[in-house]
């Protein structure tokens, strides 16, 4: 993972949590960026739009005032739908897909599988394309395409190298990320690796991940982070309701306990 993630910022051994020379190094400290000098590279980023209701992409184009020095300056947006006007699909350095795979959508399919041959790092961007999200409960019969019936997470047909579980996506969490990536900090990232590997999501996570491992503070971020408010705070605790929950997985990614890089923590403490 780290070798594909060094060939497409321009990394070298000797310097592994930068980039080299010609690559854009930008802090996430530094609010006031400079542009990137004339003639440096930037990562080639594209978007890709399957099954799903597109809020993961308004979160990265609707959000300028967070994400304007990483689109600006950081990065180059070269695929797109709406966003550049390219009908073949190019070389990418990362490819973020947003939306589950339809089966039986044929277009989407090979759309999936080109971008993975032409792509370094595939993202999963958001929860529809991490683990189905709503998606999971959609049966077919819908007028417009009453034969789309099965939709899966892109990483049963694809190899996923990092995913981004929200609905939508947190834009801050899109900066850190894209931040992360450039400066090849491959701690920050490391959760996002692990999540990669997993399809399945709930709002039990908090309890088997953060409450039963004496992780809570009660800060309240996963019940702010929930579009279905299936998530109260009850003396200071996340208490579920099953009804409401979509399974999109928010909860526990935006939980900031959950995002602790605990082996680097024992290792840095000397455990």
């Amino acid at each position: 993972m780290f070798s594909k993630l060094k060939k497409a910022l321009g990394g070298s051994d000797e310097k592994p949590k930068a980039v080299d020379q010609e690559s854009v190094v930008i802090t996430e400290k530094r609010e006031n960026a400079e542009p990137a000098p004339a003639g440096s590279k930037k990562p080639r980023v594209g978007y890709i739009h399957l099954s799903g209701c597109t809020g993961d992409g308004m979160s990265l184009t609707e959000n300028y005032d967070i994400l304007d020095v990483v689109l600006t300056d950081m990065i180059d947006i070269v695929y797109g739908q709406t966003l550049v006007d390219l009908w073949e699909m190019p070389e990418m350095d990362l490819c973020l897909i947003e939306g589950s795979a339809c089966l039986q959508d044929e277009h989407s399919i090979k759309e999936l599988f080109e971008a993975r041959e032409k792509s370094t790092l595939i993202c999963a961007f958001g929860s529809c394309a991490v683990n189905s999200c709503f998606t999971t409960y959609a049966r077919g019969g819908q007028q417009a395409q009453p034969k789309h019936e099965s939709f899966v997470p892109i990483s049963q047909l694809i190899k996923v190298d990092l995913a981004l579980p929200g609905c939508p996506v947190g834009p801050e969490m899109i900066r850190k990320t894209i931040v992360a990536l450039v400066e090849g900090d491959m701690t920050y990232l490391q959760p996002a690796m692990d999540i990669a590997s997993c399809a399945t999501a709930c709002g039990c996570d908090l309890l088997t991940n953060i409450i039963r491992n004496g992780r809570c503070t009660g800060c309240g971020t996963c019940a702010l982070s929930c579009q279905t408010r299936a998530i109260n705070m009850i003396q200071g605790r996340p208490h579920k309701n099953d009804a409401r929950c979509i399974k999109c997985g928010s909860c526990i990614t935006m939980c900031p306990r959950n995002w602790l890089p605990e082996e680097q923590i024992k290792k840095d403490i000397g455990l």
